[in-house]
């Protein structure tokens, strides 16, 4: 069976349909599954190794220039008609995603339900609609989404990214244990954690003989690095970079904290052990999944809020109250013990 996969981002929403690739790759033998995916995250899209091929569009360089992009988009497009795929899988349930599948002209075209479609017009667009509760984990609603639509009764076992097995094989891990990598930069205010909390877990890192990576993308997570950073040698900041080198960083890590955020869920899935700091959103819905995950959640009543700015407290700055009250003590002591450190046991 050919299959075409439309999920065009972000980070994380492309991490969580790693289960159900698996899921299909165990469940159909010979499969071959092609994955649609935008250009800046189509490493992503190649690490998973039942993926045959990645077609990689240039969806968000075409926003900013659509007269110069379209010809490349015309023609990424237009390639897949000759692709002879048996049927086409949107895992996105966006208008932008239900019309890459349209002019794929792939048939049948499988999607989420009017139900349960992130934006419902997308779904007049499918000859085939399933509703999943949207009160379920993303990882399990596009598990059942790719077995409804091929065919298969969802696995009962636990979802599983496939990625670990072959990280060794790829060349993408290459010295496993290196250090810490503290994950502080998120696409809402409400998500950040406060500097001191993360020079708390560095400055315990330090004292463990641990280094930390720090990312610094962007005028605003390179102001917070070096604030965190500082005074403190051993930890580095990562140069700014795309996701080829970015992904090495994250996968030969020894340890990840992080808050909600794409690259956390990529440490998750890695398997890496990983504590995850939540306030404003619900990790029954986005947390993380992966065999070695920890979550820290807000106990504010007004918690998960799911919302960009704070009604509690609007001008909170670095970190909100549901986040502000996370004790690095408490989440450094969660990090030891998973990492299994001798200091870990006098905690």
């Amino acid at each position: 069976m050919r299959v075409l996969l439309v999920k065009l981002s972000s980070l994380g929403d492309v991490v969580h349909t790693y289960p159900a690739v698996t899921d299909a790759a165990r469940a159909i033998p010979g499969l071959e599954l092609d994955w649609v995916v935008d250009e800046a995250f189509a490493p992503l899209a190649r690490l998973h190794p039942a993926v045959r091929n990645v077609v990689a569009l240039p969806i968000r360089r075409m926003k900013k220039s659509p007269r110069e992009t379209y010809p490349e988009m015309k023609q990424a497009v237009s390639a897949l008609r000759g692709g002879g795929y048996d049927l086409l899988i949107d895992a996105q349930g966006l208008m932008k995603s239900a019309l890459v599948g349209v002019f794929s002209g792939v048939k049948p075209r499988h999607g989420f339900g009017r139900g349960s479609a992130r934006e419902s017009l997308a779904t007049w667009f499918y000859q085939v609609g399933h509703d999943i509760p949207e009160t379920e984990h993303m990882v399990t609603r596009i598990r059942k989404l790719f077995a409804a639509s091929l065919g298969y009764a969802m696995p009962t076992t636990e979802p599983d990214a496939g990625l670990v097995p072959d990280l060794a094989n790829t060349g993408i891990r290459t010295r496993s244990g290196d250090g810490i990598v503290l994950i502080h930069g998120t696409s809402w205010a409400t998500k950040t954690w406060t500097v001191e909390g993360w020079r708390g877990v560095a400055e315990r890192c330090g004292a463990a003989g641990l280094g930390v990576k720090l990312f610094a993308h962007g005028a605003t997570e390179t102001e917070r690095a070096a604030k965190i950073a500082a005074g403190l040698s051993h930890v580095e900041k990562v140069p700014a970079g795309g996701l080829d080198s970015i992904i090495p960083v994250i996968a030969n890590a020894a340890g990840v904290v992080t808050v909600d955020t794409g690259l956390g869920h990529l440490a998750a899935a890695f398997g890496i052990p990983t504590i995850g700091l939540y306030g404003p959103t619900n990790p029954g819905l986005t947390g993380l999944v992966g065999p070695d995950v920890e979550e820290f959640l807000s106990t504010h009543d007004c918690a998960p809020c799911e919302q960009t700015t704070c009604r509690i407290k609007p001008d909170f700055g670095e970190g909100p109250p549901c986040l502000a009250d996370q004790s690095p003590a408490r989440v450094w002591q969660a990090l030891a013990l998973r990492l299994r450190l001798p200091s870990a046991q006098s905690l």
